[in-house]
């Protein structure tokens, strides 16, 4: 699961936050327990000290190290008795001055046997989704909430199926994409008129596989080439242009949306080329979606690309009427 930089950095500054209030909290909780009962702050001390010095202590004189041991033990013995009686005297619990991790795996560290820890994770969706939200409306675009009323019943009498038949056989194989994303997930390609659903449809699987802790990027076709041109041709430079492509190549998901609203320029075709190919190779899943109709498709691409596109990916064509007019038309 490849989240990119940004969203990283992101995460783990939250993650710091959290972990230093915490840290902070305690050191409060410590302070007003200390000031109520002065003997335990004594006993925090002592139990403080290294058992390395003491035992360094009893070589220098000469002592057997595992008598110093054994004292060590009986001393911290009798300490955490004492400790547990006065602090259940105030009505607290044996733990309650002890610095426990949130997380037990990694100790708040955020990684665990040199991966990421699932508690890191946790803030990297959290993150993932807010990044999400500002190009799609993952609040109310859900499987759920999509309607299939807006979808004539009608037989289309060349596709011999209901606009709404499509929809709902479309719908189904969005979710299943969506609920069962992994490796082998494939790609989709979502094609017809705008006003049908696939920016809807779109948003409905991000909530889902981002949900479940995989990588989600989504961006329309015509931003991520310009960026892909901005670095190529040094109009822009640094980490920040490096991680804009970078994470559209490596993400798990990928969601590249109004593919064929760009000027096709022969930089856009190679970069397309290099996105779809180096994502098929990769395993990486990729869902475009496009105005255009599959011949439009092949006559506006390259045919590496078009070959791709029609042979790699599970195609989806929507048709009926524009819901934002029909919407439109109800509300007035």
């Amino acid at each position: 699961m490849a989240y990119d930089g940004k969203i990283i950095n992101r995460a783990f500054q939250r993650f710091d936050e959290e972990r230093r209030n915490r840290q902070e909290l305690l050191q409060k909780r410590r302070d007003a327990v200390f000031l109520a009962q002065p003997r335990l702050r004594e006993i925090d001390k002592e139990l403080q000290s290294t058992m390395s010095r003491l035992i360094s202590n009893a070589l220098q004189n000469g002592q057997d190290p595992k008598a110093a041991i054994n004292a060590l033990r009986e001393k911290n013995l009798a300490l955490q008795v004492e400790r547990k009686n006065l602090l259940a005297n105030l009505g607290l619990p044996p733990d309650y001055l002890d610095d426990n991790p949130a997380c037990p795996l990694c100790g708040d560290t955020g990684y665990n046997l040199g991966a990421m820890c699932r508690c890191l994770k946790k803030f990297c969706a959290q993150e993932q989704k807010s990044e999400l939200s500002k190009m799609l409306d993952l609040g109310s675009q859900s499987f759920e909430t999509f309607s299939l009323d807006w979808y004539s019943e009608e037989l289309n009498a060349i596709l011999g199926i209901s606009a709404r038949e499509n929809m709902d056989w479309i719908r189904r194989t969005c979710r299943r994409f969506a609920d069962s994303f992994g490796p082998d997930s494939g790609n989709l390609l979502m094609t017809g008129d705008p006003g049908l659903g696939k920016t809807f449809l779109s948003a409905a699987i991000a909530r889902v596989v981002s949900s479940n802790g995989w990588s989600v990027v989504y961006d329309t076709a015509a931003h991520v080439f310009e960026r892909f041109e901005a670095r190529k041709f040094g109009r822009e430079s640094g980490e920040e242009i490096d991680a804009d492509v970078d994470r559209v190549l490596v993400c798990d998901l990928l969601i590249l949306d109004d593919l064929g609203t760009e000027m096709t320029t022969p930089f856009v075709q190679s970069a397309l080329y290099s996105i779809i190919n180096g994502r098929l190779l990769e395993r990486r899943s990729t869902i475009v979606s496009t105005n255009l109709k599959t011949p439009e498709i092949s006559r506006r691409y390259s045919p590496q690309i078009a070959s791709r596109l029609e042979g790699e990916y599970h195609i989806l064509p929507f048709f009926g009427n524009d819901i934002r007019k029909l919407k439109k038309t109800r509300k007035t």
